[in-house]
Parts: C-alpha cells; structure tokens; sequence
C-alpha cells in the first residue's frame, strides 16, 4: 500500500476564497503543521479531508502517508509504478508522486501535516455522507489491476446510478466512472434527503451546476465547482 489515506490535495490560487466555500458546505477546518512552505489549509466533514496548497501541483492529487517512506520506493517501482516526483532525504521532508495508468495523481509523504479534529464522523456536512472519490476511466478492468495491489478491494460493478466500479479501503473509498458520465473526477455525496439539502444549498446562494450526469434527475440531483476546481456530485440515495 502507499500507506495511510491522508488528504485529497488540491491546488488552488486563493486559498482563502476555498475555505469560505468548504465553511459554507458546512467542512470545519483543521490545524496544520508548518511543514509546507505555502499557504495550506485542510477542510474536513469527519470522513472527508481536502488539503488546500496555494502553489502549481498536480492536482486533485490523493495523498497517503507512510513512514520510512524511503524504505518503501524500491518496492513501488518493483511493482513497475514509475515516480513522477521523487523527493527524499535525510534533511528533506520526503515526498514522491506518481499516477496511475489514466493520469491521477497520487502523492505519499512521510508524516501528517495536520491533526485531528473534534468532529464527529457522523457529523455530516451540508452535502450529505462522503461516499468516494470517483475517476473518470475508459477501462474498469486495467484500473482495477492498478488500484488492488495497492490496498482497495473491488466491490460489483454498478449501474445505478450510473455504471461506475466501487473499491474500498478502511479509510478512503475510491471508485470509476464512464468518461461520459463526467469527464473530471467527483466528490460523491449522498443522502435520502437530497432535494431538501439541494433546496437549503440555493437558499444560501450557492452556485449550483445547470446540468448533472446523463441520467440523473436535476430535480432531485445537483453538481458544484469549488473555486479550486474540484466537482462536487450530490445524489438523492442511501450511503
């Protein structure tokens, strides 16, 4: 494994402007270390974390943390994972970064930069339960050979709402999505009572997408952009 899911990280070019849309959704901010050089936040429901960094990084990124991460790079490129970025050290904070075969980007660095927050998991925010991290890739099959030697374990493909191939893990759920369902990566947010969270989101004149994925109903159904770019997708149904 990469190690321990940390953050989704995200680049953005103010910082500031990304916090107030995540305290609006009702995410709570956690304290961060002075690891990082730039301006850094971290936006969390209790399941959910999004590092905000103000600099250019490949980005959504999902990073990881693993001690000794240097111990452990023989063996990611045993397995044939070829480093994108390869930070390591003994007076450096250790970094490195690769992607996977569709182009997402995945960091692992060698201790936390930020620490728990009093929240409850079950403390949801103004979108509902965090259900994954969805990919857009045009081959369920190669990505799933990628991501399970890596920890997540492949649940059934799915249609409903849309085809989409699930994995879990103990503290991230990741799962893929036809390009055509939506062509960039996805929050994925759910809830029985959607329409009414919908309905509270317009009240507080948060800007919501005109359309959602083919086949969704916009009724019951909605889309977002945070200003770092990440696509937020609220769907009407159980976690």
């Amino acid at each position: 494994m990469p190690g321990r899911f940390h953050e989704i990280s995200v680049a953005t070019a103010d910082i500031r402007a990304a916090v107030d849309f995540y305290e609006q959704l009702g995410f709570t901010q956690a304290p961060t270390t002075d690891t990082w050089p730039h301006p850094y936040g971290v936006l969390t429901d209790g399941r959910l974390f999004i590092g905000l960094h103000q600099r250019r990084a490949p980005s959504p990124a999902l990073t990881f943390v693993q001690p000794n991460l240097a111990r452990h790079v023989a063996e990611l490129e045993r397995r044939g994972i070829d480093l994108t970025r390869r930070h390591t050290g003994e007076e450096v904070f250790n970094e490195i970064g690769f992607s996977d075969p569709f182009g997402q980007a995945v960091t692992v660095i060698e201790a936390r930069t930020f620490s728990p927050v009093d929240r409850d998991p079950a403390e949801v925010s103004r979108c509902g339960y965090f259900g994954e991290f969805s990919m857009p890739v045009v081959d369920f099959d190669a990505a799933r050979e990628f991501w399970e030697p890596l920890g997540f374990v492949a649940t059934d493909e799915s249609d409903d709402p849309y085809a989409h191939l699930t994995l879990t893990s103990d503290r991230l759920d990741i799962a893929f999505h036809r390009p055509r369902t939506a062509d960039v990566p996805l929050l994925v947010f759910r809830d029985p009572a959607m329409p009414a969270r919908i309905e509270q989101l317009r009240s507080l004149e948060v800007p919501l997408a005109r359309e959602v994925p083919r086949g969704l109903d916009a009724r019951r159904n909605a889309m977002l952009e945070s200003p770092d770019g990440l696509t937020l997708l609220l769907l009407e149904g159980d976690s």
